[in-house]
């Protein structure tokens, strides 16, 4: 049985990432504690389920600390498991959760020695649920769904169900330093010490997946050189990721506005280990 697990922070998009994957045929429950995973994943096998997806939140985050021994339980009976782990920068939840009105799970909380509701602030749950998943998440593929449309994160949701039968996915992600390093990556790369196609008018208006950028970065001969570094580095421990049974890898490249420079190496490295490799891309800023 193929079985996606999705958890993560309160408002980061777990809903619509488990709706992509009903639309793609999965058998989908929601908040499910932990602890009745097994018993699921026994009657799904009854029923000749052959992929389930399961939700997990901070409501089960006492029981969330047995779900590493469950995944290996699994993975030894044979099941194909992954785990997606979505999380978002705290003023992008706040945000969302003031558009949609509604109460964060931990707001409402009653603590044993005490008979009323918690009072913490919106910021406070926040800081206290990241705090509560903080090992789950060590076990998961990260995707920050900062500043992220729903579309956009069900184009993204989709292209790694597609990879699903991939031994290791290698995303390439573009970002701009000013606006923070994404929280999913594995790797970060700094390429702000290239020329900045920026200060050219011409090129400003552009990005790294026109001709004038790329040929203007072709033309870098510390470009040629940055790029067959981090290829390099990659290249020499992909091996070791895969030997730890990693199912993504996330190589992020950053550069001042996430426009050129990022833009541009982000696509010369998913050009060169496509043949090879299967290659997810995603330019931030751009998207």
């Amino acid at each position: 049985m193929r079985i996606i697990l999705i958890t993560g922070i309160s408002g980061s998009g777990k809903s619509v990432g488990l709706k992509v994957l009903e639309d793609a045929g999965y058998f989908c429950v929601d908040n499910l504690p932990p602890n009745l995973l097994r018993a699921l994943v026994a009657t799904c096998g009854e029923e000749h389920t052959d992929t389930l997806a399961v939700a997990m939140d901070a409501r089960s985050a006492s029981s969330l600390l047995g779900l590493p021994a469950d995944i290996t339980w699994l993975r030894e009976q044979g099941h194909e498991v992954k785990v997606l782990f979505l999380t978002a920068k705290t003023d992008s939840l706040i945000a969302r959760f003031s558009e949609t009105r509604r109460s964060h799970p931990l707001s409402h909380r009653v603590f044993s020695n005490q008979n009323t509701a918690d009072s913490s602030t919106l910021t406070e749950c926040i800081r206290e649920e990241r705090e509560m998943l903080a090992g789950v998440e060590e076990i998961g593929h990260v995707i920050d769904t900062s500043g992220m449309s729903a579309n956009k994160l069900r184009a993204w949701i989709k292209g790694l169900v597609a990879s699903e039968h991939a031994p290791l996915t290698l995303l390439f992600e573009s970002f701009a330093f000013k606006f923070g390093v994404p929280l999913d990556a594995d790797l970060v790369f700094d390429v702000r010490a290239l020329p900045n196609p920026h200060y050219d008018a011409t090129l400003r208006p552009l990005t790294g997946r026109d001709a004038p950028v790329q040929a203007f970065l072709q033309a870098q001969t510390d470009a040629t050189e940055l790029i067959a570094d981090i290829r390099g580095f990659v290249e020499k421990w992909l091996p070791a990721f895969k030997k730890d049974n990693r199912s993504y890898l996330t190589v992020a490249i950053g550069c001042t506005g996430g426009q050129h420079r990022s833009v541009y190496i982000v696509e010369q490295l998913a050009q060169y280990f496509r043949p090879v490799e299967h290659v997810l891309v995603r330019h931030r800023e751009l998207d």
